[in-house]
């Protein structure tokens, strides 16, 4: 299944540039962006699948959660009976890697002949869900590029029709930072004009207050959302281990309801002055350059990424 993964990594442009831009955002050697290869799957044995699994799995590193209609103390001995005799295991865990950026300018391309329209990426670093400053970040993202009443919608695809799909996100992890990404789908020949128009996007939203709608829609967007976060008690106990695992308490997805619905108009400005480089944005495009509109370079020095895979190494090869 890996290998055949591997094989179609490059069928859809949209995948290659989404794949592409965390690498360039994270660095290709990051294990937030890892790319499996022939090579890698080829070197694992089911040795290295035992000796990981002793390593790893074992009473100390686990967490376990139970929901449904029971008697605590009966099931507590149930579990206790079911797993004794399990072994603790030394597993030396470290933290997460850090992320080291330093918001360089950097212009993309990825060739790709056989289609006639662009795939388009901008963006660098993001945030951590434990920033104070998440929750307005998440109004700012839901103003600027989340969904049909984004600024992004409205302005690239409907008003200007410069994008069949347009995408903002600002992503924060629980142990490490995200990505801040805008992008779009667009016609070959309307390439630079969509970058120079999200561009646009992105600083005018640093330098003014979003209007009293937009705050409001955003708001609104967000808590009719919130419902679906308990859709199913799996989701529940699934998340509640999540937050209990980084460290997060156990409320937080009702505080991030509160935090946000306490946004204010000055509070989107400050975070995404606080947060977004506009003039530090990495450019990456996915497409056909000999039909953009204008050459990449007037964005700045062009770099070419190759994303040929990697043959699987020779039977014979160590």
């Amino acid at each position: 299944q890996h290998r055949r993964a591997i094989s179609r990594r490059n069928d859809d442009p949209g995948q290659i540039a989404s794949r592409e831009d965390e690498k360039l955002i994270y660095g290709p050697d990051s294990v937030y962006a890892t790319q499996t290869e022939y090579a890698t799957i080829d070197r694992i044995t089911r040795g290295d699948l035992v000796a990981f699994h002793k390593r790893f799995y074992g009473p100390n590193n686990t967490r376990m959660a139970v929901s449904g209609d029971f008697r605590t103390k009966d099931m507590i001995a149930r579990i206790e009976k079911a797993f004794e005799g399990w072994d603790k295991v030394e597993p030396n865990l470290t933290g997460a890697p850090a992320v080291d950026y330093t918001y360089p300018s950097t212009v993309n391309l990825i060739k790709k002949d056989d289609i006639n329209q662009s795939n388009i990426c901008l963006g660098h670093i993001g945030g951590r869900m434990d920033d104070p400053d998440y929750f307005a970040l998440t109004v700012m993202n839901r103003v600027l590029g989340g969904g049909f009443t984004s600024r992004m919608f409205r302005n690239i695809r409907s008003r200007e029709g410069l994008a069949y799909s347009v995408f903002g996100r600002y992503s924060a992890a629980y142990d490490h930072p995200g990505v801040f990404s805008v992008g779009c789908q667009t016609q070959s020949g309307k390439t630079v004009h969509a970058i120079r128009a999200m561009q646009r996007e992105v600083q005018r939203i640093t330098e003014a207050e979003v209007t009293d709608e937009e705050l409001a829609v955003a708001k609104e967007s967000f808590l009719n959302s919130f419902v679906f976060n308990f859709t199913s008690k799996d989701s529940i106990v699934q998340r509640l281990m999540t937050y209990d695992y980084y460290g997060y308490p156990a409320d937080f997805l009702q505080k991030t309801k509160e935090n946000v619905e306490r946004v204010t108009k000055a509070d989107v400005l400050r975070v995404a002055r606080k947060h977004l480089r506009p003039g530090a944005i990495q450019v990456l495009v996915v497409g056909r350059d000999q039909d953009f509109d204008e050459p990449l370079s007037v964005l700045g020095q062009v770099r070419e990424i190759d994303v040929t895979i990697p043959p699987p190494p020779a039977p014979d090869a160590p």
